[in-house]
């Protein structure tokens, strides 16, 4: 069972797998942020075009 335990302790792949995740979490939320500020944008743009077409 000590075994067990220690060679739990000397196990790092969960963490990295952790800081992976955190990682991919982070990117994320920049290309959504970024993805929904340029929608804004150029839903702006084509409204601004569509009402001098009228």
């Amino acid at each position: 069972m000590q075994n067990l335990f220690a060679r739990f302790a000397r196990d790092n792949s969960g963490a990295t797998a952790i800081e992976y995740g955190l990682i991919a979490a982070g990117i994320a939320a920049v290309v959504i942020t970024a993805v929904y500020n340029l929608g804004s944008k150029v839903n702006t743009t084509f409204v601004g075009i569509n009402n001098n077409l009228k």
